[in-house]
């Protein structure tokens, strides 16, 4: 068990203020209704819901960057939004939470992607998906590629943060990892099944229990599945690190030439993993940037994913919560 000094904590707790990490991947707005249901609609067979309130939140990849904020960096998100109405609501909510749109194309041949939930008496209801999943133009690649290069010097770390809904093709994962390997940058990176093994020399993969499975064609369910999957990816991928988080069996550390290392999972009570995974990278993230090693980066992550575990819905983790828990478990 890992135990982190009060002069450690402080330490990486003061390094992270205003580490600047880049955060390429699909940006989505999260639309949330919320209402009541006290009838069936006379047109069909389904639910009236009336409307009670109604509000929109980071999504994809800019939760992800909204994590980085909270936990006292400055996100750059790269990705595409549209010029549509959802476009405009996005880069409003960038604004309201003090986080720069430099990094974005605007394109008039996507929308941008936009998950609404309805929700009534505490149910989910129904989810209506706003998306383009095909993958980007090779122009549009060309923008993107040349806004992070211009940004790379001022940056410490970048992370690709994958849902396949098209911003990360091949191009722009091995362009992203090589520019950021030239300039000695960190790249950690969340993936999906497509493209996997597209993300060679990284500094931290972290697939999930399934994912690693999907590319392994294997079922991941004893402990000597977890170190042959985390073994081979390490092999292949030529990664420094694997991090395979395994849900409420917490994380499973793989370093070359190193035994493997678990750490159990933080949550106590686990009401909502949304944005759990988002958590965990952002915070793994920022911590190596701000001079954690990989023990103390995992640690930290796998605490923060356990918080955002016991609220419900998708929040971020805020930094001053995750260091006074550490700080009680380390009394």
């Amino acid at each position: 068990m890992i135990k982190l000094t009060k002069v450690r904590q402080e330490e990486i707790r003061t390094n992270l203020k205003g580490k600047r990490i880049a955060v390429v991947g699909d940006m989505m707005v999260d639309c949330y209704i919320w209402g009541t249901v006290k009838r069936i609609s006379p047109e069909a067979p389904v639910p009236v819901v009336e409307v009670d309130d109604e509000f929109h939140r980071f999504g994809g990849a800019a939760n992800v960057a909204l994590n980085i904020a909270t936990l006292g960096g400055v996100p750059v998100p790269f990705g595409v939004i549209g010029n549509d109405s959802y476009g405009k609501l996005f880069t409003n909510l960038l604004a309201d939470a003090g986080i720069t749109d430099a990094g974005l194309i605007r394109v008039d041949n996507r929308s941008t992607t936009a998950k609404t939930r309805v929700i009534a008496h505490n149910q989910h209801v129904v989810r209506i998906d706003k998306e383009h999943t095909s993958y980007i133009d090779a122009e549009t690649e060309k923008l993107l590629i040349a806004k992070l290069e211009e940004h790379i010097d001022k940056l410490d770390a970048v992370i690709l943060q994958d849902y396949n809904k098209g911003v990360l093709t091949p191009n722009i994962i091995e362009s992203v990892i090589a520019i950021a390997n030239n300039k000695n940058k960190l790249v950690t990176v969340d993936p999906k099944f497509t493209n996997f093994f597209n993300y060679k020399n990284v500094t931290v993969m972290k697939p999930n229990r399934k994912e690693a499975g999907d590319v392994l064609s294997m079922k991941i369910k004893t402990e000597e599945d977890q170190i042959l999957a985390g073994n081979t990816l390490l092999e292949r991928l030529n990664a420094k690190y694997v991090l395979l988080t395994l849900s409420e069996e917490g994380i499973m550390i793989f370093e070359k030439d190193k035994a493997p290392r678990r750490m159990p999972t933080k949550a106590r009570h686990v009401a909502d993993v949304s944005g759990a995974g988002d958590t965990v990278i952002s915070t793994l993230t920022i911590a190596l940037a701000a001079g954690a090693d990989i023990v103390e980066a995992s640690y930290l992550a796998n605490f923060a994913g356990g918080l955002v575990c016991e609220e419900v819905g998708i929040v971020p983790i805020e930094v001053n919560k995750l260091f006074e828990e550490v700080a009680t478990e380390n009394q």
